[in-house]
């Protein structure tokens, strides 16, 4: 805050939220001090990018006014942050009893005789607040997503039913070699999955896509499973 001889400032920064396309605002409040009425006058550097409401005006003795800075809607943003723009608050004296409307220019001319208190402002851009990080639904903070444990489950207890099932049988040797292979195509697999299932767990906000892969890699697994109880049918 900036106390002077006629009005105290708060704040002396202009401070707006910068966002693209969108009219920002912030607020001053003047604050008289004194037993006189008090006239005011809020310039600035860039007229045209500002609006102040009011931009003239009197405060009453011993109490405080609200001027309302909006910075029109910006096509695009500073590459620093930084704004060059500023702005100047006069007051002034003014006779007791007098209204807003009375306000003239020429009650802040320092060049006929008037005494002008003057308080520059800074025009600063606040970054906008960012917003919370998606999190997958389903999955919390250190816990692996929804169906890891039961997908490597069904895994385990297929490859032992069908291991039960070639332990009960008589094969011939061709059928075996094939059934090996497919087994061992099946086992890289559930290697793949199991990966896969590992990734998504240190991948904690991991999204959609690597869930698709692990579903499709499932699938992939029990049609392995189907065709190797297909040929032991067959057999």
């Amino acid at each position: 805050m900036s106390t002077g001889e006629l009005l105290s400032i708060d704040p002396l920064e202009l401070k707006f939220s910068f966002l693209l396309r969108k009219q920002v605002s912030c607020s001053l409040q003047l604050s008289n001090k004194t037993d006189n009425y008090v006239g005011f006058k809020v310039k600035t550097t860039n007229p045209k990018k500002y609006c102040v409401r009011p931009n003239t005006g009197v405060v009453l003795p011993r109490s405080t006014s609200d001027v309302i800075v909006t910075m029109q809607a910006q096509k695009e943003a500073p590459l620093d942050m930084q704004c060059r723009d500023k702005f100047l608050l006069q007051s002034v004296k003014v006779d007791d009893g007098i209204s807003a409307k009375d306000i003239t220019s020429e009650m802040f001319n320092k060049g006929a005789g008037h005494v002008v208190e003057e308080r520059k402002l800074k025009v600063i851009y606040l970054s906008p607040p960012q917003p919370p990080s998606p999190v997958h639904e389903g999955s919390e903070e250190g816990s692996s997503p929804r169906g890891s444990v039961s997908d490597s489950s069904e895994f385990a207890m297929a490859a032992k039913a069908i291991n039960e099932r070639l332990e009960a049988q008589d094969l011939s040797p061709e059928t075996r070699v094939r059934i090996t292979k497919l087994t061992e195509e099946k086992n890289s697999a559930i290697q793949q999955s199991n990966k896969l299932r590992q990734e998504l767990e240190l991948m904690k906000r991991g999204g959609n896509n690597n869930n698709g892969r692990l579903s499709f890699m499932f699938v992939i697994v029990i049609g392995l499973i189907g065709i190797i109880i297909g040929y032991m049918m067959k057999s």
